[in-house]
């Protein structure tokens, strides 16, 4: 989904950094099987730094849903953004959001709607697609983009999901470049 994103966000015009958040492996994990490793070392992108974010006009946030809310990785490297914040430097970006999940109703609107809540704090303007394009009365996620992955995780995204990853990082460059002109 990152990918996908990134690759919209040139499209659209866009100066774009690919960032990993850095990876805690948990007890499960560590005891996964080879195709699970093998697929979680997929993932070669740069780490995540809070000058990344501080860089960027535009900033989407992709998470996996975890309880329904951002998987613990991702709102530790939120966390310790608090000198940025402090400074004002994360305000006054636009912001968006995407997820996975094994599931539907896996949690994917309330994972968006908690990250947002972090940007609400920072003084973030949030830019959802909303329903601005009718393709998103086919994804349903007024707030982001979302995708099941199924139970092994072996779902690939789909024309909708495509679609509508290409909408949102459309819409956010879009915006972001309404505000810095």
């Amino acid at each position: 989904m990152a990918q996908r994103a990134a690759a919209a966000g040139e499209a659209a015009g866009a100066e774009v950094r690919l960032r990993q958040v850095a990876r805690q492996t948990t007890e499960g994990e560590r005891q996964a099987s080879e195709a699970q490793a093998a697929h979680s070392a997929e993932a070669t992108e740069p780490a995540a730094t809070a000058d990344d974010v501080v860089w960027a006009d535009a900033v989407l946030f992709g998470s996996p849903t975890r309880y329904g809310n951002v998987a613990g990785q991702l709102k530790t490297f939120i966390d310790s953004l608090g000198a940025q914040w402090a400074q004002g430097l994360l305000a006054d970006k636009v912001y968006a959001g995407f997820t996975a999940s094994q599931t539907a109703h896996g949690g994917q609107e309330t994972t968006l709607i908690a990250l947002y809540n972090t940007i609400y704090h920072f003084g973030g303007i949030i830019v959802p697609p909303g329903y601005t394009d009718g393709l998103k009365f086919v994804d349903g996620n007024p707030y982001g983009v979302s995708h099941v992955t199924g139970a092994d995780n072996d779902q690939p995204l789909g024309e909708a999901e495509l679609a509508a990853l290409d909408h949102l990082a459309q819409r956010v460059v879009t915006v972001a470049g309404r505000l810095t002109s």
